[in-house]
């Protein structure tokens, strides 16, 4: 780890923090999975078998999630560029 100093409930966020938090307000589904990793890692009622099988499950959604909010990032990007390299094409069904 690049820094082992956990921060105190009083230590305002730093700045690759605030870009973490940033970037699950962009993508709420990450932000959901996220919260229960985190809720499973608080889960003390679980036996270790039971807390790794669901983390299993978690980080799988999780992949799932990234892989989705990733695609359509890059759908968004390839229109937007093929738009500006096309001016004049349309987009979608031609009515005829």
């Amino acid at each position: 780890m690049a820094n082992s100093k956990h921060p105190s409930s009083n230590d305002r966020p730093n700045s690759a923090e605030k870009k973490l938090i940033e970037g699950l307000r962009r993508r709420p589904a990450l932000m959901e999975r996220m919260q229960a990793i985190m809720d499973l890692a608080d889960n003390g009622e679980a036996t270790a078998d039971e807390i790794e099988a669901l983390l299993i499950e978690e980080v799988r959604r999780l992949g799932a999630d990234t892989m989705e909010s990733w695609a359509s990032s890059a759908e968004e990007q390839s229109a937007k560029e093929f738009k500006q390299q096309n001016p004049d094409s349309r987009y979608g069904k031609k009515n005829d």
